[in-house]
């Protein structure tokens, strides 16, 4: 029987997601039953891809995990932006096509999110194959009154749309020219936005009815979720950097185009990936590539250091933070006991009377009221941590006991949700000492509450003396391995 169904049933209410055009969390509703159209703004491909791609493709690679087993049938479009002023640029430097340092870098980019155990996108269109689409619309656009050619070049007319600004919640009276806005005297208003851009010498071009040239940035989003989508959509996703002008832009060609509202019925933004005090960009040089990540095989861990920070938050990245979130995994991993039956969940509770069946119940419930709380996966991973806390302590006393088989199942099973898999080995050996030193830390807190404290601190101090840190904190004892405890 599958038990995830039947216990979380599709559009019962119980999903909340924050849409960030209404500011506040909403109950999710799809607009076919049990159906998930979900559009999430890819990689512009003209250079390798950085972590913080890695971060956002691994936020919507846990939204529809998480979906999926709910029981929805996920459709997920991610597109390659493969025609940009940038991708222009460096492929000129190099000498050669830009279909060629495209097509590289995008085969890179299917590798490396493979590698990172992130679930292929249903379709991935790229700006150049879908011309004809993008074209209809401009047309479109132009014989609504939404658009106007000039010189070769098709301009957005932003005020057409009384809406504009409902995304970003900004006025567009309020909006001056900014840094992504082009300043051109040919304009009807400097906040329109180009859709088509006339040819110019060393770049490549397509013939339209305006005139040879190459699509804008914005309008390859609207025409794919026509093409692929059905036009409107029930996810739209991408970093918060993309706000404005992008995605509100989007709205305008869209819904202008399509004559209706909303163009997307949640739109989730994952916060910017910080570098000590700035955003992780090519142009600031603070990058930190994919590549170099799986090579040094820290792709999981960097997955749970992106998952133990809620979605919409900024996460700074560390060295320190990464490592301790590759320990964090290798306990995880050594509770599961390397297996679980990953996507194939029993998530009724154990028949057995015993605390650690029932924390495994408990621990199921606590991680699904967390994920249904837009997606609260501090919240979920720590249940997780909790479960695998007691399990150590029941492997160390009872390693063959039945509760402790179902535990290390569900375990198992709920790091699959997140997309972490059990069964991949740890690297580090003193992995193995986790149940005892979890052992150790609930001893030392029952010396703690009972007042024992030069036991309390022996414990602690004979730790330390082997590379185990003990932090206590409001929510209890966590651990750290300094180096490697034997």
């Amino acid at each position: 029987m599958d038990h995830a169904r039947e216990t979380l049933p599709r559009d019962a209410g119980n999903l909340v997601i924050y849409d960030t055009r209404s500011r506040s969390k909403q109950p999710f509703q799809t607009i076919e039953p049990g159906q998930v159209r979900m559009y999430v703004c890819g990689v512009t491909v003209y250079d390798d891809a950085h972590i913080g791609h890695a971060m956002s493709v691994m936020v919507f690679d846990m939204i529809r995990r998480y979906l999926e087993y709910r029981g929805y049938v996920v459709r997920h479009a991610q597109n390659f932006t493969d025609i940009d002023d940038k991708i222009i640029t460096r492929a000129n430097r190099e000498g050669i096509n830009p279909n060629d340092l495209t097509g590289r870098l995008i085969s890179n980019w299917l590798s490396e999110t493979l590698a990172l155990n992130v679930l292929p996108a249903t379709v991935y269109p790229r700006a150049t194959q879908e011309l004809p689409a993008i074209i209809a619309m401009i047309e479109g656009l132009i014989d609504r009154g939404h658009a106007y050619p000039v010189e070769g070049d098709v301009y957005y007319r932003v005020r057409s749309f009384p809406g504009y600004g409902k995304l970003s919640h900004r006025d567009p009276d309020d909006l001056r020219s900014g840094a992504r806005i082009d300043v051109d005297e040919r304009k009807d208003d400097p906040l329109d936005f180009a859709l088509w851009k006339a040819v110019k010498p060393g770049e490549p071009s397509w013939p339209s009815p305006f005139g040879e040239g190459r699509p804008g940035w914005h309008i390859e989003c609207s025409a794919m979720c026509t093409t692929h989508l059905g036009g409107f959509v029930d996810i739209h996703g991408g970093g918060t950097d993309l706000i404005f002008p992008h995605h509100e832009n989007e709205i305008a060609q869209s819904e202008a185009f399509l004559g209706g509202e909303p163009f997307a019925r949640y739109w989730l933004h994952n916060g910017m990936l910080r570098f000590g005090g700035e955003k992780m960009s090519k142009s600031l040089g603070n990058m930190v590539t994919v590549r170099s990540l799986l090579d040094r095989g820290l792709g999981d861990a960097f997955r749970l250091m992106v998952l133990q920070s809620h979605y919409r938050a900024p996460l700074t990245y560390s060295e320190e933070a990464l490592a301790g979130a590759e320990r964090g995994l290798e306990r995880l991993r050594t509770a599961a006991g390397g297996g679980g039956a990953v996507g194939r969940p029993d998530t009724t509770a154990p028949a057995l009377g015993d605390a650690l069946a029932g924390q495994t119940a408990d621990t199921w419930r606590r991680f699904f009221i967390a994920m249904d709380d837009d997606f609260d996966t501090p919240a979920a991973i720590a249940a997780l941590f909790d479960l695998a806390r007691s399990i150590n302590r029941e492997a160390a006393s009872s390693p063959t006991s039945a509760s402790l088989v179902a535990a290390r199942t569900t375990l198992g099973d709920l790091m699959g949700v997140l997309g972490f898999d059990p069964a991949r080995p740890t690297s580090t050996a003193g992995a193995d000492a986790s149940p005892f030193i979890d052992l150790l830390v609930t001893i030392r807190e029952t010396m703690r509450k009972e007042r024992h404290w030069a036991l309390a601190d022996q414990i602690r101090d004979g730790l330390a003396d082997r590379g185990v840190t003990l932090e206590d904190g409001p929510a209890g004892t966590t651990w750290r391995a300094t180096s490697g405890p034997s």
